[in-house]
This record gives C-alpha cells, sequence and structure tokens, in this order.
C-alpha cells in the first residue's frame, strides 16, 4: 500500500531524514513513534506530498507521490497536517465538506452530502454541525478537522499528532474512533503520536525513528520493550504487563544530583556564668 524506496529528506546541509526503506500494508493502523525531531513529521509529510523529497521514491496505492496528478492522488490518501488555521468562520459542516473537493470540484452532489453526514456521524459532531470552529473545545475541533479527512474517503489517512491538545479521556476517544476507522470503514492509517501507550494499546504496527532513521519496526509486542524503547528515546525505559497490555513507564534510576542532608553543627557552649564559675 506504502512504499518508501530509499527516500531522504534535508534542511540547510542538516539530515533531517534517511535515506529509509519501508513498507506499510494495507489497513489497521501504523504508528510512528519517536523522540522531537526524530522525522516522523517529515515522513509523513512527505507521504502525503506535503513536502518534497530529496532523493528517493515514495509509492501510495501504487501511484508514485511526486509525479501522480494531484486529484488523481487526493482520492488515494488524505492527510491532516499538525497545524491547521482557517481564517475565515467556518461551521463544522462547513469545513468537513471541504473534504469532498476532490470529488465534487466545489460542487456538492448527494453523494458528496451523504458523504459529509456519514463523517459527522462517525466523530459524533451532528449535535454540533452548525457551530462556528470558534465556539468549539479544542478537543471538538480536532475531531472536526478528522472529520474532514475521513470525508475525503481515500485508502490511506495520514494524521500528524491528531492527539495533540486533546485531554486523556478525548485522546482515548480519538483512539478509539480511529480505530473503527481502520476496522469499520477499512482505512489504511498511518498518525505521529508521541505516546507509545497509545500506539501500544491501539496500532497495529509500531514504526519507531530517532535521528532521522528507522531504529526499529514491528507489532507493540515487538517494540514494546524496554530495551528498544530506551534506544529509540536515548532514555530509561520499563515495560510492564497490565491487564494483558504492555505499556512503558519512565522512570528516574536516581537523582542526577542526590540530595544530602545538611550538615550538623556541633552545639556551641554558651559562656560560663558566675554560679559555674565558683
Amino acid at each position: 500500500m506504502i512504499a518508501l524506496d530509499a527516500v531522504a529528506k534535508g534542511y540547510g546541509g542538516t539530515r533531517a531524514l534517511g535515506p529509509i526503506d519501508l513498507e506499510i500494508a494495507r489497513g489497521g493502523i501504523t504508528a510512528l513513534v519517536g523522540p522531537n525531531g526524530a522525522g516522523k513529521s517529515t515522513m509523513l509529510t512527505i507521504i502525503g506530498r506535503l513536502l518534497r523529497a530529496d532523493a528517493g521514491v515514495v509509492r501510495v496505492g501504487g501511484l508514485d507521490v511526486a509525479t501522480a496528478k494531484p486529484r488523481e492522488l487526493a482520492k488515494v490518501v488524505s492527510i491532516l497536517k499538525q497545524e491547521n488555521h482557517f481564517v475565515a468562520r467556518l461551521t463544522v459542516r462547513q469545513l468537513v465538506s471541504f473534504g469532498r473537493f476532490p470529488h465534487s470540484q466545489g460542487r456538492l452532489a448527494a453523494s458528496d452530502h451523504e458523504a459529509i453526514d456519514e463523517a459527522i456521524a462517525f466523530l459524533d459532531l451532528a449535535h454540533l454541525e452548525h457551530r462556528f470552529l470558534d465556539e468549539l473545545s479544542g478537543g471538538q475541533r480536532q475531531r472536526a478537522f478528522v472529520a474532514m479527512v475521513l470525508a475525503q474517503d481515500t485508502d490511506v489517512v495520514l494524521l500528524d499528532e491528531p492527539l495533540a491538545s486533546l485531554d486523556m479521556r478525548h485522546a482515548a476517544s480519538m483512539m478509539r474512533q480511529l480505530r473503527d476507522a481502520a476496522d469499520v470503514l477499512g482505512k489504511t492509517v498511518v498518525l505521529v503520536v508521541h505516546d507509545v501507550n497509545f500506539a501500544s494499546a491501539y496500532a497495529d504496527r509500531i514504526v519507531a525513528l530517532a535521528g532521522g532513521e528507522i531504529v526499529a519496526s514491528g507489532t507493540p509486542e515487538e517494540i514494546m520493550r524496554g530495551e528498544v524503547l530506551s534506544r529509540v528515546f536515548d532514555t530509561p525505559v520499563d515495560v510492564v504487563e497490565h491487564a494483558g497490555q504492555r505499556l512503558a513507564v519512565y522512570y528516574r534510576p536516581e537523582p542526577a544530583h542526590p540530595r544530602s542532608e545538611p550538615a550538623r553543627s556541633e552545639p556551641t557552649r554558651s559562656e560560663p556564668t558566675r554560679s559555674e564559675t565558683r
């Protein structure tokens, strides 16, 4: 479904990614994890053709990302960037309708309205569809943007940190909805996520990057190991089992600067009183 062959990208002479080789199979959720600056977002935006690689070839659904016609590619792969800013005051429904542009070219047909309705319902936004984006909470806006991507109705869905600014409850809800998008709608979901425990709980595959390279790639069972995660994040990580789930625990084995007890001074003896000298 997605194939990267010797893909590389640099900025100002500094390597940001690669060269890397990677294949992502059709279906399920693939999570990209790693420290800041590892190359996760760079790789995702290259796959979505929002960024051009310096070298290598990316193919999605058999299409060469660099040479495919924009409208043809937009029917195969959709992408949600990490930061989304709309100047115009839009309602949720108006935003989601933008996802249909590759199909409608701005002239919404009955099939487009049906796809919009389905995406809004899937993300549980029906009661908010006529509200303006600036009237929503951060979590509600994030769901609206994901609905826009799902309305595009592509086989491949790319999401750059879809859990950003979400609290634990809404992040878990978002991951359950993305899991349903993979299982119920048959989407191939690739997302950048910082919390490796969400990757462990919901992803079928995890690709771990560091320093612009792929350090490890495999199932959650293969990646969620203390020695692997410690190498990826360059910090001690322990992995524990809880209710059949592998969870990463970040800890500090010992303080960097052990706290010392304050020195105890010997009690000073006061000058003897006149009675003591007698």
